[in-house]
């Protein structure tokens, strides 16, 4: 879906700039996450953060670790660091920047936790490999991992969801608490919605999700 160019776009942005690093897609960049967020014991990434609630949320609940949200839409990620600098979260930083070129930006065994929530499932068949769940992706985000590392994803759209199993088991991943209706599960109690999460369920679409973990 198209996003439309936001009124003083590039103004809000540079006003965001403590917050944000834009990262020109295929440019090489190195993001070391304990100089930009700060010293902590854990660090976790969302891939496609959109307006940033759920990013902004789980980073509120753990002042303790260390959070970074990708988005490759500027004018999408405006709103997600607007938000996370009106809630004053020190422990919250954003990168602006295409999922593709994720190992020129974070140095291996980076992250404890990567979060994937409702991402394109580009649904068409040719499209596959342009999925995050492909099993290319999910060998990208691997390497960005530690060793005892996982990936939790979450999704309403069944087809993507099944077509997800095996491409983790492919690219070494062990899963666990898989769900096919998470609003209606033991997980949810500690669930944070996104803001797409929140509309597509209310509309009654059950939600999908699953723990990736490095073998």
């Amino acid at each position: 879906m198209r996003v439309r160019k936001k009124k003083n776009g590039a103004v809000r942005f540079e006003a965001a700039s403590d917050v944000i690093t834009d990262i020109p897609k295929k440019e090489p960049f190195e993001y070391i996450v304990t100089e930009k967020v700060g010293e902590y014991d854990k660090y976790c990434l969302e891939i496609g953060c959109g307006k940033g609630s759920f990013s902004t949320e789980i980073a509120r609940r753990n002042p303790n670790k260390g959070f970074v949200a990708m988005e490759l839409v500027k004018d999408v990620i405006i709103f997600a660091a607007e938000k996370a600098k009106a809630a004053e979260l020190p422990n919250l930083k954003f990168i602006c920047s295409d999922a593709a070129v994720i190992n020129d930006i974070f140095p291996n065994k980076t992250f404890d936790t990567i979060y994937i929530n409702f991402c394109d499932p580009w649904p068409k068949a040719r499209h596959a490999k342009r999925r995050l769940t492909y099993h290319d992706f999910l060998e990208k985000f691997k390497l960005i991992l530690k060793d005892d590392g996982k990936i939790e994803f979450k999704t309403d759209n069944r087809d993507l969801f099944d077509f997800s199993l095996p491409e983790f088991e492919m690219a070494g991943y062990v899963l666990s608490d898989v769900c096919y209706d998470l609003h209606n599960s033991e997980y949810m109690k500690e669930n944070i919605m996104t803001e797409y999460e929140k509309n597509f369920s209310q509309k009654g679409f059950a939600i999908n999700r699953l723990v990736a973990r490095k073998k």
